[in-house]
């Protein structure tokens, strides 16, 4: 990686460090709760009412973690993450805005995916657990990919937006705050990213 590329991420780093920070030693005003209505008037109608929607390639957001969430929205509001309409709502976050969406997301509870209508593929999940065992998963995710702190909860994600987002992090078009994830999945063949999510999407957590 170029020299100005590593330095333009360790300063996101330590600005959105500073920010979790900030945001662990101190409520924003009014705590989570005083972000509930304007995450039902913002938020809602793509991600869900309880963090769990139905829109294609739209992440769960119930049972995430405050600073993985802040994390995410400071790296749309700088431009470090590609989503238009992700970039337009941050971008007119304020600092403490940040703070108090991420926190209300953080007591949204993990919500279950609704009952496959067809039993899970054993072949596709045994291979999925074999390659989430070797590129060592839960050594961030937990083992029950449940996370915790900037590390996010993947399981019950949606099996789309997994797919996506693996693509996204081997193709280095998402390369967030640190390079991790990219070596994480640098040179895993497409269809066992495929299988990964499909894994990955149907294990329960906690």
């Amino acid at each position: 990686m170029r020299r100005t590329a590593r330095h333009a991420i360790t300063a996101a780093t330590a600005t959105l460090l500073w920010l979790a920070a900030t945001a662990a030693g101190a409520q924003s005003a009014g705590g989570p709760g005083a972000y509930a209505q304007r995450y039902a008037a913002l938020c809602a109608a793509c991600h869900g009412a309880n963090g769990r929607s139905e829109m294609p390639g739209t992440p769960v957001l119930a049972g995430q973690h405050s600073f993985y969430a802040i994390t995410q929205l400071f790296l749309f509001r700088e431009g470090r993450r590609s989503n238009e309409a992700m970039s337009a709502v941050a971008k007119t976050m304020s600092d403490q805005d940040m703070r108090g969406f991420s926190e209300f997301i953080a007591t949204l509870p993990p919500v279950p995916a609704p009952p496959p209508a067809t039993p899970p593929d054993a072949v596709r999940m045994t291979r999925g657990q074999v390659l989430a065992q070797q590129y060592k998963c839960a050594m961030c995710h937990g083992a029950d990919f449940s996370g915790g702190q900037q590390v996010a909860r993947i399981a019950q994600q949606k099996e789309d937006y997994l797919q996506m987002t693996l693509r996204e992090f081997r193709s280095g078009k998402r390369p967030g705050y640190t390079m991790a994830m990219v070596e994480a999945v640098n040179g895993i063949p497409p269809e066992d990213l495929d299988n990964l999510a499909y894994y990955i999407a149907r294990v329960q957590g906690n």
